[in-house]
């Protein structure tokens, strides 16, 4: 299946706002790391930004022989996502996230956790609760 921009935005979303959210709970109680609403900021705008870079995933994702976008291109997006997102907040800051309230270490550590788990159940547990997702292009309403 070759998601359409549409599938692709409900996933994110849906995936971000539900495991997403799950992972990012102990950070933000202070469980894992220093107790900060900022993890769940950073998972707002990773969401965010993610729509916008979306779009241009997807006009990439043209020009293959086969339209598809292989598990290696996601590897290399999610990494281009969290570089984005940690310049942007070190060199600007952005709204409700200071550059001193993110430490490097902490973000690392939370954005590879909610990718992994994001990834994970994109490939399995969205497969079964969505199994007709795939013949409309990934999009599940």
């Amino acid at each position: 299946m070759t998601p359409t921009l549409l599938g692709r935005w409900q996933t994110r979303l849906l995936l971000l706002a539900t495991v997403g959210s799950l992972v990012s709970l102990p950070f933000y109680l202070g469980i894992i790391a220093p107790s900060s609403s900022v993890y769940f900021l950073v998972l707002i705008y990773i969401a965010l930004f993610g729509i916008g870079w979306d779009v241009l995933y997807h006009y990439f994702q043209t020009f293959r022989w086969d339209s598809d976008w292989p598990g290696v291109f996601q590897l290399l997006a999610g990494i281009w996502e969290a570089v984005f997102v940690v310049l942007l907040v070190k060199i600007f800051g952005l709204p409700g996230i200071p550059p001193e309230d993110l430490p490097l270490k902490w973000f690392v550590v939370h954005y590879s956790l909610v990718w992994l788990a994001v990834y994970i159940a994109s490939q399995t547990i969205m497969r079964i609760l969505f199994p007709r997702s795939r013949f409309k292009g990934g999009q599940w309403l």
